[in-house]
């Protein structure tokens, strides 16, 4: 019993060695979930842009886990603390490479097969767009009345309060649970 627990207590020691200092600063997640909390005043209007954008954050987590946070330990160099015109290489969900080049109002990505698409933000309008193949789709807009406009990636948008029951209406509708105030 004694040998079986010291000899727990020296591969944790090893493993808490050998791990330390390679966690890293998973800035590309970190970036990502500033400006999520950030956007607005409104807590409740960020959790309406975190669903409409949730699958960012498994990307970023991603992409810091096992590619940046690894250049980061070995090269002493934070990758994505990086300005606007820089371009960064991100393993994607599907293993593959993507070029995400930092632009002033929002991103450039390449994909693998070489096709480009942009996310932009409009200060004018107050929108963020997503361009892609000649087509340009509006993702999220902020009305002037404080509430918001999602698009979602089913084909519905919906006017929301950026409260709890604009949070639950957006989550319902990604899900296609519900059609409540929504339009085709």
């Amino acid at each position: 019993m004694k040998v079986k627990g010291l000899k727990s207590m020296v591969v944790l020691l090893a493993g808490a060695t050998l791990m330390s200092s390679c966690v890293g600063s998973f800035a590309l997640f970190n970036k990502l979930a500033k400006w999520n909390k950030h956007a607005t005043k409104s807590k409740f209007l960020n959790e309406i842009i975190f669903l409409v954008i949730s699958p960012a954050y498994a990307i970023c987590s991603a992409a810091d886990m096992f590619v940046l946070n690894t250049i980061e330990f070995w090269t002493g160099d934070n990758p994505v603390a990086n300005r606007v015109g820089k371009t960064r290489n991100i393993k994607g969900d599907d293993g593959l490479m993507y070029a995400v080049k930092y632009l002033e109002n929002g991103y450039q990505i390449t994909k693998p097969d070489g096709s480009v698409f942009y996310f932009t933000y409009n200060k004018q309008e107050n929108t963020w767009y997503m361009n892609a193949e000649g087509q340009e789709k509006k993702v999220l807009h902020f009305n002037g009345d404080g509430s918001v406009k999602a698009f979602l990636s089913n084909g519905l948008t919906a006017d929301v309060t950026p409260d709890a029951a604009g949070v639950y209406e957006v989550r319902q509708m990604q899900a296609g649970t519900s059609y409540f105030m929504a339009r085709r």
